[in-house]
């Protein structure tokens, strides 16, 4: 009777110590989970971070100048190609995985580069993994030009000793690495930005030249802006087709005050502005409502028709606007004086975009 009497007792002490264990070590263990994901987020946005493995097994990439290795792999529509296709122009070679909030966020951007490589600016290739379908969704709505070949089991990926994404490698015209292993979005569109690289001329003993620009570039370094333009600056003038099939030029607009928007036909945001701006549209007999938006032109016609909407829509290809307007978001928008100088910083969302629409005259604003 004592004993049972003591193990009563004892029972909800010994129940007590134990939950206070229990709950200890799953602090302690969340805590560490906490820290790893903190260590790997801010690995691949390109700022600097403690290495999550030892130096020997971490992310070092292939040696700057050494030969790309070559490859073959199916694009989005079945056919083979190879690396060595691209020779004779430079390649920024991106690692990629639709999975990734990294990759995936730095879409908008890559679309804006032509596949093929201008003003001096290296053409695009990317590996991504996942299924098929997945990954012609995604680069399919974004109207991505450039190849994206798919690998199945990280073959090619380990090759190129690219253990996670979005990273890469800049490739000269010969085929050699002109740039480190590249990690994070940052990174990679600081090179996709920077002048093309020379190869090494083929005497002499020389490795080739180092780039301008190399991998591991904060995002306060990248030379892409995505702040917006600011105040007081020239709109950049831009000729796009309208829905039914003219071409409008923001310069044909000159002596009207214009409330440019950027919107997309998939944003939920932009499809709830749409009827407030079309209200503006009928009431301001002073300001000129303007979006510029994407995709095909019937998704477009069939989105106008639905919100009954009568402004002026044109319809970029990817985002070559967006990107002279330095913002790839939506909706945002910008509002234009008669002189055709921006009255406003970049408008970002709904409320701060009627509240320009609410604005007094942009001239005004401006000395």
């Amino acid at each position: 009777m004592t004993t049972l009497l003591v193990f009563a007792l004892a029972l909800p002490w010994l129940l007590i110590v134990f939950g206070c264990w229990l709950g200890y070590q799953l602090v302690r263990q969340h805590g560490r989970i906490l820290l790893s994901l903190a260590r790997l987020e801010q690995g691949f946005a390109g700022g600097p971070a403690e290495p999550l493995v030892p130096a020997s097994t971490a992310l070092s990439g292939l040696p700057l100048g050494s030969m790309a290795p070559d490859f073959e792999l199916p694009d989005l529509s079945g056919a083979l190609r190879r690396l060595s296709e691209f020779r004779g122009r430079p390649v920024l070679l991106i690692f990629f995985n639709p999975a990734c909030r990294f990759c995936t966020s730095m879409v908008p951007e890559l679309a804006a580069f032509a596949s093929e490589g201008q003003n001096g600016k290296p053409a695009l290739l990317v590996i991504s993994t996942g299924e098929s379908e997945a990954n012609r969704q995604l680069f399919q709505t974004h109207g991505i030009g450039f190849p994206v070949l798919l690998e199945k089991d990280m073959e090619v990926a380990a090759q190129y000793q690219a253990h996670g994404t979005p990273v890469g490698y800049l490739l000269d015209e010969t085929g050699v690495l002109a740039s480190e292993l590249a990690m994070g979005a940052a990174a990679l569109m600081a090179l996709a930005t920077s002048p093309t690289p020379q190869a090494a001329p083929e005497s002499g003993h020389e490795g080739p030249s180092k780039p301008a620009a190399r991998g591991n570039i904060p995002l306060d370094k990248s030379r892409l802006n995505r702040s917006g333009l600011k105040a007081g600056t020239p709109a950049p003038n831009f000729r796009l087709p309208s829905l039914d099939g003219n071409e409008l030029a923001l310069e044909n607009f000159r002596g009207q005050r214009v409330l440019l928007v950027f919107t997309d036909p998939g944003c939920g945001p932009c499809e709830l502005l749409a009827p407030h701006l079309e209200r503006v549209n009928r009431e301001r007999k002073d300001l000129l409502v303007l979006m510029v938006s994407r995709q095909d032109a019937e998704i477009n016609r069939q989105k106008v028709a639905k919100l009954g909407l009568t402004f002026l829509v044109v319809l970029q290809r990817n985002w070559e606007v967006s990107l002279l307007y330095a913002t790839f978001a939506t909706p945002v928008g910008y509002l234009i004086d008669e002189r055709g100088i921006l009255g406003s910083d970049v408008a970002e969302g709904s409320d701060a975009i009627l509240a320009l629409a609410a604005s007094p005259s942009v001239s005004s604003t401006l000395p």
